[in-house]
């Protein structure tokens, strides 16, 4: 008798074995009841909830990730928990963060128990991390983007100001998923209107101008100062101490409530520095009713505080950000640091350039640069310049004002601060054709 045969042998007689054997097995494509999953999440502590199939066109972009995440997946749930709204609309951050954090655990909490439920079912589900931890190490280092599926599972639909606005709730939620590897007997369709009233109250309540008027958004903006004391803004942190001479200097270059923000940041968890845009809004209809029956009084209540608050704002040196802080609240204090958006391929560092364009410095700027990436990532992209927009199309497309044909190792490391242009230009790891004076102009559309 072969090895693999008494090994055979041995294991049906394992007491886990023998024990299981007349169980019966679950079928693989069974069919969830969606009445029946819908009760259990509202029970486990979801305060709405939908169901959206994987091949969803809407999702199409996030399938990949689904798949890494459970190749088996075949339906997401998506369910929200809604947030007290006066704490978050508090001039007072640590209320307001107090806020996000609670209600954020319990979405992990409610996912956990949602899968847990399932598993006993015999059903393979994953609930996906609501925020952070993420996997940092990674470039993109979300591993699902929720705000998508929620829409798709008709729990919403995006607002101007990039937060999910729920139909009786508002954008005063939290989103969670939760992976299922079986198709659900209905699956929700999205809203065929939008609850975002475009009031553009987040446009006035914005400390840096990331909300447009014309529904433009400036991501960067937004996370160098709203997310100061998460990633980027943090490891900006630690290279200020590692920069600093001495106590005193470090004291000249941080305020000591500075430190004491992020201390309480790494102690109790992250804490936002705005977040005004959802404190404002008045969308959802059990929000709506005090906008509608006295708006200078909503106005007065809710939008003024957060506005005439006395804060630092974080912002890039020559940003959009910086003359929107000194032009619109010029008691609030611009404060210069490093940009939180870190470039770690050439792929990402196009894909950023969008959300890192500062249209003022593009004042007067009319150019075509063509780029030419060489080494471990070979890549060639058109980046446009024109009426204070800017457009990036992969390949090299029309005639270039500049071409700069760059090593894509050595242009990553510029622009992480570790070698400047000039040694590139006399080692050859950077060629310029055309007026090098544009590449001048390129940086301050891009400060970092």
């Amino acid at each position: 008798m072969s090895s693999s045969v008494r090994r055979a042998d041995r294991l049906a007689d394992h007491p886990t074995v023998r024990a299981i054997e007349g169980r019966p097995l679950a079928p693989a494509e069974e069919v969830i009841d969606a009445a029946e999953l819908r009760r259990l999440c509202l029970e486990l502590g979801a305060d709405d909830v939908g169901f959206v199939e994987v091949e969803r066109p809407a999702l199409a972009a996030q399938r990949a990730d689904i798949a890494r995440l459970l190749p088996t997946a075949k339906t997401l749930i998506s369910f929200v928990l809604r947030m007290n709204r006066e704490p978050v609309r508090n001039p007072a951050r640590s209320i307001a963060n107090v806020e996000f954090h609670q209600v954020g655990h319990t979405v992990n909490g409610v996912g956990h128990a949602i899968v847990r439920r399932l598993e006993a079912q015999g059903i393979q589900a994953l609930n996906a991390t609501m925020g952070f931890p993420m996997e940092v190490e990674r470039e993109k280092f979300w591993v699902l983007e929720h705000k998508p599926i929620a829409v798709a599972a008709g729990l919403g639909k995006m607002g101007i100001h990039r937060n999910v606005i729920h139909p009786k709730f508002g954008n005063f939620i939290l989103l969670g998923t939760v992976l299922v590897d079986r198709p659900v007997t209905s699956v929700a369709s999205e809203l065929t209107y939008t609850p975002c009233l475009e009031c553009n109250l987040c446009v006035a309540a914005c400390p840096v101008g990331a909300i447009g008027t014309d529904g433009s958004f400036h991501f960067g903006a937004c996370l160098t100062h709203n997310y100061r004391e998460f990633l980027g803004g943090f490891n900006d942190w630690v290279g200020t101490i590692a920069d600093s001479k001495s106590r005193a200097d470090y004291n000249e270059r941080v305020a000591e409530s500075e430190t004491l923000s992020m201390w309480q940041s790494l102690s109790f968890g992250a804490n936002y520095k705005s977040a005004y845009c959802m404190a404002v809004c008045p969308a959802g209809e059990d929000v709506i009713r005090p906008f509608l029956n006295d708006r200078k009084s909503y106005l007065d209540r809710v939008v003024r505080p957060l506005q005439q608050r006395e804060e630092p704002v974080y912002v890039i040196a020559g940003s959009n950000a910086e003359h929107h802080v000194q032009r619109r609240f010029p008691h609030k204090t611009p404060r210069r640091v490093r940009g939180s958006l870190r470039a770690r391929s050439i792929r990402g560092f196009l894909f950023a350039l969008p959300s890192l364009f500062q249209s003022d410095a593009a004042e007067g700027l009319e150019a075509t640069y063509h780029f030419v990436f060489t080494g471990d990532e070979p890549r060639e992209a058109t980046i446009e310049i024109r009426g204070k927009r800017v457009a990036v199309n992969d390949g090299l497309l029309g005639r270039a004002d500049l071409r700069v044909t760059v090593d894509g190792a050595s242009w990553l490391r510029f622009l992480a601060g570790r070698v400047g242009l000039g040694r590139m230009l006399v080692t050859g790891k950077l060629r310029l054709r055309g007026r090098p004076t544009l590449l001048a102009a390129f940086g301050r559309c891009f400060p970092s």
